[in-house]
């Protein structure tokens, strides 16, 4: 009887695949990284319990657990879509279909409030006003409350899609809902977001090198209007974020705004014989600064 008929397997080619390795790396990457978060936070609540000790005045090992220093982890690159690429996605939605008109008032509302996904996901008919001044009330961490401006265009798009359900103004029912006419979550918005970002990066082919996310659409709201001109205090008021250092880094987002810094200053010579304090160039320069 041949091997094969004897029910003993072939192995031959069974080798990892590409695709394979890929897989397994990343999840190696991944695991990684939950590591070092765990490390990290395990050093952390270290040294929160025995700084306690310490000023409790507890003799023993405080000191040389508080010298343990903490580890510094690479901070990401923020990835955001230029305000042409969100037009992209916008234009790549078919609004024929009620579920299309859905995901297009979903991805307009995110772009300009800048909400977190959980606010966009709470979003209620009673949190929008759709007559001037536009405006939607949305409930942050810790249920802190904010308002945020609608431009005319999004409360009109807002104002079609209420309309096709039949919706009172004054309704406490969900804006954005499931195929199953349920809450969207935030795996739901997630799942929309994909879907958009494929299609759109048919045509839009910097879409697809990106490494976007549902917060993506929120550091985007960011980038635009810092380059619009808005200062960092307020837009660290639009967002709803606690602290002014969560929106300094989007100052060091935008190369374009780095190369138009750059192109504002002249260069200094190589060399020059003339003292530094006479030297106009120099002066210029470091007022320019």
């Amino acid at each position: 009887m041949p091997e094969a008929a004897r029910g003993e397997a072939r192995l031959d080619g069974l080798g990892p695949t590409r695709d394979t390795r890929v897989s397994l790396a990343s999840r190696a990457g991944t695991q990684e990284r939950s590591g070092d978060k765990k490390r990290t936070a395990f050093r952390d609540s270290c040294h929160i319990s025995f700084r306690s000790l310490a000023e409790s005045g507890i003799p023993g090992l405080s000191p040389a657990v508080l010298a343990i220093p903490f580890k510094r982890a690479p901070e990401r690159a923020i990835h955001y879509m230029e305000r042409e690429e969100i037009d992209s996605i916008l234009k790549a939605i078919d609004r024929a279909s009620p579920r299309a008109s859905s995901d297009y008032a979903l991805v307009a509302t995110m772009f300009n409030t800048g909400a977190r996904v959980q606010e966009i996901a709470d979003l209620r008919v009673c949190d929008l006003q759709l007559t001037k001044p536009f405006q939607v009330r949305l409930f942050g961490k810790g249920k802190k409350e904010r308002y945020c401006p609608l431009w005319p265009q999004t409360a009109a798009v807002l104002g079609a899609f209420l309309k096709e359900r039949s919706l009172d103004w004054r309704s406490e029912a969900r804006v954005f809902l499931n195929h199953r006419d349920g809450p969207l979550t935030r795996f739901g918005i997630r799942y929309i977001l994909a879907r958009c970002l494929r299609r759109a990066s048919q045509k839009a082919r910097n879409l697809a090198k990106k490494r976007l996310h549902p917060h993506s659409m929120r550091h985007s709201t960011a980038v635009a209007l810092l380059k619009s001109g808005v200062d960092l205090a307020t837009i660290s008021q639009y967002l709803g974020h606690s602290s002014p250092t969560t929106t300094n880094r989007y100052a060091k987002v935008d190369l374009e705004m780095k190369r138009q810094a750059i192109a504002r200053v002249k260069p200094v010579p190589r060399q020059s014989r003339t003292p530094w304090s006479k030297d106009h160039t120099i002066l210029d320069w470091l007022e320019s600064l």
